[in-house]
């Protein structure tokens, strides 16, 4: 039904099937945008620092990529400031009817687990970092570093072999079916079950969300699977 497992990293430039590209250089916005805000500048409570797309405060709006991905693999690094949370969405859909990314995109939850009440929040720890968002617990929650420090994320969204998989710090934390009996009876156990348009496209956008917490994120890359 479920499991655990990933992400990998890189960018939309240049990008080819099968191979590891960057989707953040590292010094600018460069495809990405504020989420229904296509064309605009993106906030400047974003801001570029030492390499990082960074959170600096409440009301910078949830990233999305210009470009919508099916079946990947993606890597990034994150650092929660403490009592933050922040999150990771893929299959995110952009339409005025939808307020936020989380109306359609899952999500690797993103938190300062010591500080942050959403970590006890949810069931048998599924709002902890490396959850797959109120549908599976970590496998590990020691795999996860403090706030303040780096950590390293990895998601795999397999649409061939109908998987998907996070790992945190080299650790897998979750593993899951993408669609079929054992996704549906996940998120009909989860806050989702009445949500029209959650988990409901398979090519969408991938997210970093504000969610009104310092948060950064770099060496963000990408591989479409075949």
């Amino acid at each position: 039904m479920v499991v655990l497992l990933g992400v990998i990293s890189l960018s939309s430039f240049g990008q080819k099937k099968g191979k590891f590209t960057s989707i953040f250089n590292g010094k600018d916005f460069t495809g990405w945008h504020a989420y229904n805000k296509a064309g605009q500048p993106v906030s400047d409570k974003w801001k570029v620092e030492d390499g990082a797309m960074v959170l600096t405060a409440r009301g910078g709006g949830d990233l999305v990529t210009d470009k919508e991905y099916e079946s990947f693999e993606l890597e990034l690094d994150w650092k929660i400031a403490e009592k933050g949370n922040s999150g990771v969405m893929w299959g995110v859909v952009e339409d005025k009817k939808y307020g936020a990314p989380y109306s359609t995109g899952p999500e690797m939850q993103v938190l300062d687990d010591e500080r942050h009440p959403d970590a006890k929040a949810g069931k048998d720890g599924n709002h902890k970092s490396g959850s797959l968002y109120d549908m599976i617990p970590p496998a590990s929650f020691t795999a996860v570093k403090p706030a303040g420090q780096w950590n390293t994320a990895k998601m795999s969204i397999d649409r061939k072999k109908n998987k998907g998989t996070f790992w945190l710090n080299g650790v897998k934390t979750v593993e899951f079916d993408l669609t079929g009996p054992g996704w549906d009876a996940l998120v009909a156990n989860s806050k989702f079950k009445t949500w029209d348009g959650f988990a409901k496209f398979p090519k969408g956008k991938i997210a970093l969300q504000d969610h009104g917490d310092v948060v950064s994120y770099k060496n963000i890359k990408i591989k479409e699977l075949k």
